[in-house]
């Protein structure tokens, strides 16, 4: 069993980072003040820090080159069974979120072939999700 991970990120309105993380991701809210909240991200703590004076867009968001996209860097995000991956990718796309790579399949017939999709939440935060047929074969794979 995996432990829970904890990350915190800076976010411009808190209500903002609700309607994204709670309502459109579908992460249950934990604890918070008038600063920050805890968000269930899959079973990890994801906390988001108000910063006011955070600018708008991913301006200063650094792309290194991967299987032909240019990813863009920092960015987290969680490795979900393919099931929920593509359930995910459908809630995504009905609201209309604009993707930053569209999801696909990435390093087709090699071990470490993943569903993978990246996207920016409202303060320009990078997210990737991505799959595998075989997380525990496949996610460490070279």
């Amino acid at each position: 069993m995996l432990t829970p991970f904890h990350l915190a990120v800076q976010v411009r309105d808190l209500d903002e980072a609700r309607g994204f993380y709670g309502e459109l991701l579908g992460c249950p809210e934990g604890r918070s003040s008038d600063s920050w909240v805890d968000f269930n991200l899959f079973g990890h703590q994801f906390v988001c820090h108000l910063n006011p004076a955070l600018g708008q867009g991913t301006t200063g968001v650094h792309r290194n080159p991967v299987d032909g996209h240019g990813v863009p860097v920092p960015h987290f995000g969680v490795v979900l069974e393919m099931a929920d991956w593509e359930a995910l990718v459908d809630r995504l796309t009905a609201a209309g979120v604009q993707f930053e790579i569209e999801p696909y399949i990435r390093f087709q017939g090699e071990a470490s072939e993943q569903a993978t999709m990246f996207f920016f939440d409202p303060s320009g935060n990078a997210l990737e999700f991505k799959a595998f047929r075989d997380i525990e074969g496949q996610l460490f794979a070279t």
